[in-house]
């Protein structure tokens, strides 16, 4: 009897030193996501992206040959919800790094947390200008704040529209604000006039009342900054009213996806919009993502999709770097980065008052004929861009 309990106990330690070797060779991340709720669809773009970079870098034998295991928890682009995960994953599952979220608000959120803890933070694709406006430490954001989103729309707008007037419509998020503003600080540096700047509630039945005062102040642009079904909606309705302009533009995010096109249909032809990338940039390995991604889900991602895929190897490049896997050392190999990944290049800098803040070229999308095409800046355009647009009552 002694002599099988002695075996018993050798079994069992052998499984456990297995066990200890095993949980050794992998590099667990939770990223938490909106995977409910009005964001789900940004979410879910990431959250495959994020699967794919990290196939492939298993199959290249992982990071310092540890595995990268993802899981994700939805937040619901909830702050308070995102703010509970993220501490969750500090202080109980003692995470030395955290990686995700979609809304500004939510990586606001998150930002405070970690700095608090000092566990450092890879932000993905949040704007709001304040976020990298802390002096945080332990922040650091690969996609290009607000305040830059539109300089390659707004060089578009000066070369080629020469517009005299705008007016801006933007929802009272984080994100649309400070959108909003940044477009308020381009239309001065341009010399268009803003004859209207209002904001609305995110979830909308009926923009109309708006876009009435919009059609009576007859601005040459109409600039929004939308997610994805208010984008969709402002465009529907605008057609219904037949408000013609010089230009319909977006501030990226819900006009630079796919699904826009989807739900605004015919109403989305013609419209513009910044974007931080697009599918057919050569940038090294930006095609073979975008291709791979069609190939496998069915339609091209959005810039959202490129940068969570680039922040895995963002994230694996400061993970070789670092000499421990500790929140000091992870925030070391972060602040060393200097990369080329599919979304671009990728290095944190502390400049124009930003900290740990990555800078990068920006870019404008066009609807023709149901696609969404690169036009601006003309080096990297898919096709020519459509300047003048039809009136409504022009268009078939």
């Amino acid at each position: 009897m002694r002599r099988i309990s002695v075996v018993l106990l050798t079994v069992f330690a052998v499984v456990m030193f297995a066990s200890s070797l095993f949980a050794a060779d992998t590099f667990d991340l939770t990223i938490p996501l909106p995977l409910t709720g009005k964001q789900a669809k940004f979410g879910e773009i990431m959250k495959k992206s994020y699967e794919m970079a990290a196939e492939e870098i298993n199959a290249k034998g992982g990071i310092k040959k540890n595995k990268l295991v993802l899981s994700f928890e939805d937040s619901g682009a909830k702050p308070e919800t995102a703010r509970a995960i993220v501490e969750k994953l500090i202080d109980t599952k003692k995470q030395p790094v955290i990686v995700g979220e979609y809304t500004s608000a939510c990586a606001k959120a998150v930002a405070a947390v970690a700095e608090e803890r000092k566990t450092p933070y890879l932000i993905v694709a949040s704007a709001d200008d304040a976020i990298t406006q802390q002096n945080y430490k332990f922040v650091f954001r690969q996609n290009q704040v607000n305040t830059h989103y539109s300089d390659g729309l707004t060089d578009f707008l000066q070369k080629v529209v020469k517009p005299k007037t705008v007016a801006i419509l933007y929802e009272s998020s984080a994100f649309g604000t400070s959108g909003a503003d940044a477009m308020e600080k381009d239309a001065a540096k341009i010399g268009m006039k803003i004859l209207l700047k209002e904001k609305y509630e995110a979830g909308a039945v009926d923009f109309k009342p708006l876009l009435s005062k919009v059609k009576a102040a007859n601005p040459d642009v109409i600039y929004m900054i939308s997610y994805v079904m208010d984008a969709s909606l402002l465009m529907r309705q605008i057609k219904e009213l037949r408000i013609d302009a010089k230009l319909f533009a977006g501030g990226a995010a819900g006009f630079a996806i796919p699904e826009f096109i989807d739900n605004a249909k015919d109403a989305s032809e013609y419209a513009i919009t910044a974007t931080l990338w697009t599918p057919k940039l050569n940038y090294p390995g930006a095609k073979e993502f975008a291709e791979k991604y069609k190939k496998k889900h069915g339609d091209y991602p959005s810039y959202h999709g490129a940068s969570a895929y680039a922040a895995m190897y963002t994230l694996s490049s400061a993970l070789e770097k670092a000499k421990k896997w500790t929140p000091d050392g992870i925030r070391d190999g972060l602040k060393a980065t200097n990369i080329m990944t599919a979304f671009g290049p990728v290095k944190f800098e502390d400049k124009e008052g930003y900290q740990n803040q990555n800078f990068a070229e920006t870019f404008v999308l066009q609807v023709i004929k149901g696609e969404h095409e690169t036009i601006w800046p003309e080096k990297y355009a898919s096709k020519k861009y459509v300047y003048p647009i039809p009136t409504w009552r022009e268009r078939k």
